[in-house]
C-alpha cells in the first residue's frame, strides 16, 4: 500500500467525524506519531458503532471511489456495456483494455480496498479486546467488519488475481507481504461471509438499508459460491434470501433504485455535502445537466441491441438523446442528477440477482425446470414472455447470461466478471476490441504499490 498503515489506524478514529468534514481530503490530516487505534474507540456501544459506521461514510463520500462510480463504470468500459462519450487517456485505457500500472483509477481501486480492509481488521481486533461493548453490539460490528473485509477481497481477487491477504494490523509485516494465490484469497472471502452470516441479524441496524445485515452476507456468499463453481451451495444460499419476506421484486422498475427500496439488500448513502443535491454519484455522472442535454456516457450498440423487443428494462432503465443527427443511449437506472430531498441511494446488492444466481446454479445441476422458473420471474417483471419449456442445458445457460446482461448492466461490473468467469470474455469482446487478450482480464498491480512493497510481482503482460 502507498500509505503507511499506522496512518490508516489513526484514520479509523477520524471516521467518526468524516460526515462533518465535507470535501476536505482526509489524507491531509497529519497523523500523530505512533498513534494507533485506542481502546477508547471500543469503550462502549456508541463509540464502537460510530467507528464502524464511518467506514460506509467514506466508501461513498467522494465521487469516483471504490464504493460508487469506479466499481460500476470502469468494468463497464472494459466490457461491452457503456463508455465515456469523449476521450481521456485514463478512461480510454479501460475502454481499449490497454491498462497501465500508472492508471490513477487502478491505484484508487487498490488503495481504497486495502484501506477498508485495514479498518475492518482494526475493528475486529478492537472488538476482540474490548470489555465495554455489549455482546449484541460486538456480534453486529464483528459481522459487519468481516463482511466489509470479505467484500473488498472479493473485488480485489476478481480484479487483480493474486493479492496480499492481510488479516491483521501488523504494518511491519503487511507492508512487505507478497501476493497470495487467488484461490486462497477466495477461501478467506467465503470464511468472512460465512462468519458475517452467523453474526449478523436479519434486521437492519437502523430504519434504512445502508448497513449490511444477514441477507447481505448470504447474498455475497451465494455469489462467491457461484464464482467458485460450487453450484449446490450457491443455490442453497440464494434460496435463503429469496424466501425472506423482507425482499421482493418491485413491479415498477422506476422504483427499484430509490432509497430503502424493498428490492435493496444493501445500499450506500452519499454523505458529501460539497455538491448540493447529490443523491448518488452514479446519477450525478450519468444523468445530463438538462432534460435536452447530451450524456457523458454512451451505451455500446452491442448492449442496446441485446434487449428483446418490448423489454421494459430498456424502456425504463435506458434513455436516449440525439446529437449530430444520431441517437445515443445512456444508463438510466438512477434518474436524479441533483435533487432535494434525497430520493435515491447507491445500490450495491439487490434482490433480483438472487434469482439469477439460483437459476445458473440449478442449471449446472441439471435442474432445468426450476432454473427456467427463476428466469421467468425476472422476465415477467420485464414484461417478457416465459422461456420455451423445451430448452436444453446450454440454451438455459445462454438465457441466464442474457438475463444477467440486461438486468444487471451498469451495476458493479457484473457483465465484466461474468464474461471472465465463464471463459467467454475474449471471444465476446474481440469483435469490438480486436487487441484484447487473456492478459487484459486482470488489472495490473499499481506501480505505486510495487514501489512501496518490493515483495509484490506484476501480472503477466504489464511488465
Amino acid at each position: 500500500m502507498q500509505h503507511n498503515n499506522k496512518y490508516f489506524a489513526f484514520l479509523l478514529i477520524s471516521f467518526i467525524a468524516i460526515p462533518f468534514f465535507g470535501c476536505k481530503k482526509y489524507v491531509e490530516i497529519p497523523p500523530p506519531e505512533n498513534q494507533l487505534v485506542t481502546e477508547n474507540a471500543f469503550s462502549d456501544d456508541r463509540t464502537a458503532d460510530a467507528t464502524m459506521a464511518g467506514v460506509y461514510s467514506i466508501m461513498n463520500a467522494y465521487n469516483y471511489q471504490f464504493g460508487n462510480v469506479l466499481s460500476s463504470f470502469m468494468p463497464a468500459f472494459g466490457a461491452d456495456e457503456f463508455h465515456y462519450a469523449f476521450s481521456t487517456s485514463s478512461f480510454d485505457e479501460f475502454k481499449n483494455n490497454s491498462l497501465t500500472p500508472d492508471n490513477s483509477y487502478i491505484r484508487s481501486f487498490w488503495e481504497s480496498s486495502y484501506s477498508f480492509i485495514y479498518h475492518a481488521n482494526a475493528v475486529i481486533e478492537g472488538l476482540q479486546k474490548s470489555t465495554g461493548v455489549s455482546e449484541a453490539m460486538k456480534n453486529q460490528l464483528m459481522g459487519e467488519a468481516k463482511f466489509v473485509r470479505g467484500f473488498c477481497y472479493f473485488y480485489l481477487a476478481n480484479r487483480f488475481g493474486d493479492v496480499p491477504l492481510i488479516l491483521n494490523t501488523d504494518y511491519k509485516v503487511n507492508t512487505s507481504m507478497p501476493r497470495t494465490e487467488k484461490a486462497k484469497v477466495m477461501d478467506a472471502v467465503v470464511a468472512d461471509f460465512s462468519d458475517a452470516q452467523t453474526l449478523l441479524s436479519d434486521n437492519y441496524i437502523s430504519t434504512e438499508r445502508i448497513r449490511p445485515n444477514k441477507a447481505a452476507a448470504t447474498t455475497m456468499l451465494a455469489r462467491t459460491y457461484l464464482f467458485l463453481g460450487k453450484w449446490n451451495e450457491a443455490a442453497t444460499e440464494a434460496t435463503k434470501v429469496i424466501n425472506n419476506p423482507k425482499y421482493h421484486l418491485l413491479d415498477n422498475l422506476n422504483n427499484v433504485f430509490l432509497k430503502n427500496s424493498e428490492e435493496a439488500i444493501w445500499q450506500l448513502q452519499s454523505v458529501n455535502k460539497s455538491t448540493a443535491g447529490v443523491n448518488t454519484w452514479e446519477g450525478f455522472n450519468l444523468v445530463p445537466f438538462s432534460p435536452t442535454g447530451r450524456a457523458y456516457y454512451n451505451l455500446y450498440n452491442e448492449l442496446v441491441n441485446a434487449f428483446e423487443p418490448g423489454d421494459a428494462r430498456f424502456a425504463n432503465w435506458t434513455k436516449s438523446y440525439v446529437t449530430g443527427g444520431k441517437t445515443y443511449y445512456f444508463p438510466y437506472k438512477y434518474k436524479i442528477r441533483t435533487a432535494t430531498p434525497v430520493q435515491e441511494y447507491t445500490m450495491v446488492i439487490r434482490f433480483a440477482e438472487l434469482y439469477l444466481i439460483r437459476a445458473e446454479a440449478l442449471t449446472q445441476q441439471n435442474k432445468l425446470d426450476e432454473a427456467r422458473a427463476d428466469l421467468d420471474v425476472i422476465r415477467e417483471r420485464a414484461e417478457l414472455s416465459d422461456l420455451a419449456v423445451d430448452l436444453n442445458k446450454d440454451q438455459i445457460l445462454a438465457a441466464v447470461a442474457q438475463e444477467r446482461r440486461v438486468e444487471l448492466f451498469a451495476e458493479w461490473g457484473h457483465r465484466w466478471f461474468d464474461l471472465i468467469r465463464t471463459g467467454k470474455a475474449v471471444e465476446v469482446l474481440k469483435p469490438i476490441k480486436p487487441d484484447i487478450t487473456v492478459n487484459d482480464l486482470v488489472y495490473p498491480i499499481p506501480r505505486s504499490a510495487m514501489r512501496t512493497n518490493p515483495a509484490l510481482t506484476q501480472n503477466e503482460g504489464y511488465n
